[in-house]
């Protein structure tokens, strides 16, 4: 338990590495103003290979921040009541199974699936198949500076998909929940900070927080040695690292926390060498909502036994 990490005491005091941008805040605003003003060209296509016959299965297509195209699954039920859930899947991965989406669609729930743009499997017509690009999606744009940064764009297209999935005539925009485990438990915290109607938040240890820490820890570990890689061959004496570390803070996750205000419920693995405990508690410890923390003193970035069931449940209670 902790074997690399701060003692427990703490970790419940933590409140982050990494440097806030003084321009945090306006840096948001400004975004979402400029998703406001993206035309969605929302289009929903019917899953033919996938008939219900309690829902209707969909393929989500919709326009995103610099024009990119994305897409979603998306589950309606015939007889639905009300609630939706918007689901995010890890690092480097890809969206569940239609069949992962079920037990909320039998629910009554409408449940939706992002595909993280760069790291999907399933591509449109109009995208080119092998344009996808592997585990350096944290430092993407680094050089470009903070609007040129890949997750800038997939934090908004988190807001674009709660407010497509909130305006659809059978979901209370006032009861929708999120979830995920790692990237996806950051998007989760990112969509509730971003869209703040979000109603409650599963998070199961969340990626993207708290990256200067992540990297004086020097676990070697990916996703956030992607951080060393980069110093290596973009800055091998360090001279721009006040800069680097700046410039992650806009798409840092702790920063955000302040913004969330659904009740959320963070599972950690305090062995975790992925996604570090610290990490975490820099996030958890910034919520000002409702919140609990369910941790696992022996496990790490693995997956917590009753953690799936629970979460379930919880959706299904607190929507």
């Amino acid at each position: 338990m902790l074997s690399f990490e701060m003692s427990s005491e703490e970790l419940l005091a933590y409140q982050g590495t990494n440097p806030r941008p003084a321009d945090f805040d306006e840096f948001w605003e400004k975004g979402l103003v400029e998703l406001a003003g993206t035309d969605p060209e929302t289009e929903f296509a019917p899953a033919t290979d996938f008939p219900l016959p309690f829902a209707k299965a969909e393929h989500l297509y919709f326009t995103g921040t610099g024009g990119y195209r994305v897409h979603a699954k998306v589950i309606r039920p015939a007889n639905p009541e009300g609630p939706a859930v918007l689901m995010f899947h890890g690092y480097g991965g890809e969206q569940p199974n239609w069949v992962d989406l079920l037990p909320y669609a039998a629910r009554g729930f409408t449940v939706a699936a992002l595909d993280v743009r760069e790291q999907v499997g399933y591509r449109s017509d109009t995208q080119q198949p092998n344009s996808f690009s592997l585990r350096n999606h944290l430092v993407e744009g680094l050089d470009g500076g903070p609007e040129a940064l890949l997750y800038r764009h997939v934090f908004l297209d988190t807001r674009r998909l709660a407010d497509i999935i909130g305006a659809l005539p059978e979901v209370d925009a006032a009861r929708i929940g999120t979830t995920g485990w790692s990237q996806g438990g950051g998007l989760s915290l990112v969509t509730a900070a971003l869209t703040p109607t979000i109603k409650y938040t599963a998070s199961v240890f969340p990626f993207l927080a708290d990256y200067q820490r992540a990297w004086e820890l020097n676990l070697d570990k990916g996703p956030y040695n992607e951080i060393t890689t980069w110093f290596k061959k973009r800055d091998p004496r360090h001279l721009r690292e006040q800069e680097v570390f700046t410039t992650l803070g806009y798409i840092d996750l702790q920063h955000l926390a302040g913004r969330v205000r659904a009740e959320v419920t963070l599972y950690s693995g305090l062995e975790d060498q992925t996604c570090p405990p610290s990490t975490q508690y820099a996030v958890y410890n910034k919520l000002t909502g409702p919140k609990q923390h369910r941790t696992y003193p022996d496990l790490g970035h693995d997956d917590l036994p009753g953690a799936h069931d629970e979460i379930f449940q919880l959706l299904s209670q607190k929507l």
